[in-house]
C-alpha cells in the first residue's frame, strides 16, 4: 500500500461545507480502495467522487492542491490538518505558515483493511 497525502471532504448532508482533513492515506494494491481515519472509500459516480464503503456517504477526494485552496470556492469552515503533514503541505504551497482556515490535529494512522476486505468479500458472496 503507498501512502499519499490527500484532502478529504464530506460532502453527505453537507454540500460544500463539509468536515475536511489533510492528511496521509494508504491505497490498496490496485488503487481501487482508499483508506483514511478508520474508513475506506471507492470512487462513485454520485455524490461525491468516493463513497464510504461501509456507511454509503459521500466524499470528495483529491490531492493537495499546490495554488488554489481545496475546498470549493463556495465552501467554508476550517480545514483540519495532520500534524505530521503540516512541513510537506507547506512545501507544497510555497508558504512558511499555515493560513487561517487551517487546524493543526492528530489523525492516527488507523486503516481498515482487513475489516474491509471481509466485508467486500461477503458482499460478494
Amino acid at each position: 500500500m503507498i501512502k499519499h497525502l490527500m484532502y478529504i471532504e464530506l460532502k453527505t448532508g453537507y454540500n460544500d461545507d463539509g468536515p475536511a482533513w489533510i492528511g496521509y492515506v494508504k491505497t490498496s494494491k490496485t488503487g481501487k480502495t482508499i483508506y483514511f481515519n478508520d474508513h475506506a472509500f471507492q470512487k462513485y459516480n454520485g455524490e461525491g467522487n468516493y463513497v464510504d464503503v461501509e456507511s454509503g456517504e459521500g466524499y470528495w477526494i483529491s490531492g493537495v492542491k499546490k495554488r488554489e485552496s481545496n475546498r470549493h470556492w463556495a465552501g467554508h469552515g476550517k480545514i483540519a490538518i495532520d500534524r505530521r503533514a503540516v512541513e510537506e503541505f507547506l512545501a507544497l504551497k510555497g508558504m512558511e505558515q499555515l493560513p487561517s482556515g487551517y487546524e493543526v490535529v492528530d489523525i492516527a494512522d488507523n486503516f481498515p483493511v482487513e475489516r474491509v476486505k471481509d466485508l467486500l468479500n461477503q458482499s460478494e458472496c
